[in-house]
């Protein structure tokens, strides 16, 4: 009654094994494909959030050009915008975390051009 607890007693045993070696990998399979997509979704969300946010800060600084306002005013929409755009190529690439404080900065930016009409 001398075995090693770590070796296999029968080819019985040994197919059992190795049938559940493959649902381990199976399992971890599943996790990076959700970590994958998660990480997919989240360069959509930035990408297409930076886009929107380059859009609506290229349109108030047209519309704040055209009107009486000063001459700061569409100026810091512009750059804004030129940062959400900026925010909007990084989560493309997948740099989220730098985009998402672009999207932060460049929307404080455009804020701040709107405090000063």
């Amino acid at each position: 009654m001398s075995g090693r607890t770590d070796s296999v007693a029968g080819p019985a045993e040994a197919e059992e094994a190795e049938r559940a070696e493959p649902v381990i990998r199976h399992e971890e399979d599943a996790v990076d494909a959700e970590f994958h997509e998660e990480a997919r979704r989240a360069r959509w969300l930035a990408t297409g959030t930076g886009a929107l946010l380059t859009l609506a800060g290229v349109a108030a600084a047209v519309l704040r050009l055209t009107g009486p306002a000063p001459a700061l005013v569409p100026a810091a929409y512009a750059i804004g915008a030129a940062v959400c755009a900026a925010a909007a190529l990084l989560g493309a690439r997948g740099r989220t975390r730098r985009a998402l404080w672009l999207l932060i900065a460049g929307t404080m930016i455009m804020a701040l051009g709107d405090q000063f009409d």
